[in-house]
Parts: structure tokens; C-alpha cells; sequence
């Protein structure tokens, strides 16, 4: 059974990160988990040595550490009263140590931004969220818009889409799906995309066999979609038509490049009208 006992929020001082905040709150409101703000230092890299120069430097980087920690200590502190936080500056590459806090710390979820920036953004993944999203086991929400989500007082999650790809994560991305909507009362609704090309009845018929075990084996109950079409172009459709709160889906295995993350799950991700969960 999912639990949301720790969320990790990594903290770049940005609108983003502040709307991630606002659904780490909503969260944490509802589960009553602890949030850990963490920002990471970059590390300075310098050939001086030890030098004068090389002492400067190391000065300065002391300096931003301390302006940081002053700058965390006062960051979104109205927003998350009455919450339990932890805020943490660690030195190192950003998605390393973000990955290796939640690691070591049995982090619940991840919530961060994609960073991608100006009118293109919906195309971009920034590298330290692609990182994390390829090497976190734990959950990670993110999404494009999240400078542009209601303040955390208006915030409501009530329409879960879970699109699931009847792969070896599917099982676990509906059981996380069922969880949410369990905690907010929300109205789920299953989403499977079938290839436009074949047998298209009897693909549609295997494939609500396949749901109806993976309901039975979940405890998901919800309304059933199977939509023909280029996964990633069908689900952020529905997402949109639905009005849909949160999107929930299974990080996958492929091998190459992606590894566990698969292409679709990056263009729904960069495309989704709404926060995108990958679980």
C-alpha cells in the first residue's frame, strides 16, 4: 500500500518550485507527511590550487552556502506553517544528491518542476529532472505549468487520470492511482492507448481483459478508457478533456537510452496540461 509519509521537495528558489510547494502542501495537508526543502550547491571546479585565488574561491563558495541557508530558511515559510519541514543545503551535482537524499532518506514522492523555460518549455526536459525521473525509485511528480498553479488554499485534486500501458509497472502505477483517489475523494478514471493499426477488435478485447485483471488485482474502480492513437498525443488529450487534476503513470524498463524511463513517458510529461506522477 503506497504511503506519503515523506515528500522531498528540491528548491531552486524559482515560481516553479513554488507551485511545486503548493502541491507538496496539499499533500502533506491531506497525508500528513513531513517536507524536506533541499537545495543543492554546485560544485565550484577551479585549477588554481591552493593558492590565494584558490582561497578566495573557497571563501566565496562558503558565502553562497550561507546565503543560501538564509534564503531556504525564510522560503515559503507562511506557505507550509502548520507543517512538519526540513530544510537542508547539500553540496554536489543537483540530481545526484537529490536522488541519493531520497534514497538513503526513504523518501515518498519527489515533487519538482521540469524547467523548461519560455515558450518552448512544453518541449523540455531539464537534465537534473530527467536525471532524477531515470534514477529515483521512488515516485516523482512534476510538470510544466507548475508557476502558474492556484494558491494552495484553492487547490483540489479531485480528477485522477491514470494512463497505464499495460506493461510491468502498470500494476504499481494503478495501485498509486487508487491510493490518491482514496485520499481525496477524487473520481478515477483508467486510461489505456491502443495502436491504431491490427485487429483493432480483438486488441481492444485482450486489452480490457488485461484492465479488468489489473482492477481486480488493485482495487481500482473507475471509468475505463481505450482511445486509439500516439500514447503521449491520446493521454494528454484526455488529461485536458477531462479537466484532469493529476496524471498517474508506470515509469517503464526499456532498455538504451531511456532506460527506465520510456519516450512516451518524457512527452507526457513535457505535454501534459496538468502535474504528471511517475511511478
Amino acid at each position: 500500500m503506497p504511503s506519503l509519509a515523506k515528500i522531498l521537495l528540491p528548491v531552486d528558489f524559482s515560481e516553479r518550485a513554488i507551485g511545486a510547494a503548493r502541491y507538496a502542501r496539499c499533500l502533506a495537508t491531506r497525508c500528513q507527511s513531513e517536507i524536506v526543502l533541499l537545495h543543492v550547491l554546485p560544485p565550484l571546479y577551479t585549477e588554481l590550487g591552493p593558492d590565494a585565488a584558490g582561497a578566495m574561491l573557497i571563501d566565496v563558495y562558503r558565502s553562497r552556502a550561507d546565503q543560501a541557508a538564509r534564503e531556504l530558511d525564510n522560503f515559503l515559510g507562511p506557505d507550509l506553517a502548520g507543517l512538519t519541514v526540513r530544510r537542508l543545503v547539500l553540496n554536489g551535482d543537483p540530481a545526484s544528491q537529490i536522488v541519493g537524499f531520497a534514497h538513503s532518506e526513504s523518501v515518498d514522492l519527489i515533487a519538482m518542476p521540469t524547467h523548461g523555460y519560455g515558450p518552448f518549455r512544453r518541449f523540455i526536459l531539464g537534465s537534473n529532472t530527467a536525471k532524477v525521473l531515470h534514477d529515483a525509485d521512488c515516485p516523482v511528480w512534476t510538470g510544466v505549468h507548475l508557476d502558474q498553479v492556484p494558491a494552495a488554499g484553492h487547490m483540489v485534486l479531485d480528477k485522477i487520470l491514470c494512463a497505464i500501458d499495460l506493461g510491468p509497472q502498470s500494476a504499481k502505477a494503478l495501485a498509486w492511482a487508487r491510493w490518491l483517489q482514496e485520499q481525496f475523494q477524487a473520481r478515477l478514471t483508467i486510461l489505456h492507448a491502443v495502436a491504431a493499426h491490427g485487429d483493432a477488435p480483438s486488441i481492444n478485447e485482450l486489452a480490457r481483459e488485461e484492465l479488468a485483471r489489473l482492477q481486480l488485482q488493485t482495487g481500482a474502480e473507475g471509468d475505463l478508457l481505450l482511445e486509439a492513437g500516439e500514447p503521449a498525443r491520446v493521454i494528454c488529450a484526455a488529461a485536458a478533456r477531462l479537466s484532469a487534476s493529476v496524471v498517474v503513470i508506470g515509469r517503464g524498463s526499456a532498455a538504451g537510452d531511456f532506460g527506465r524511463l520510456r519516450t512516451n513517458s518524457y512527452a507526457i510529461i513535457r505535454q501534459s496540461p496538468c502535474p504528471v506522477v511517475s511511478v
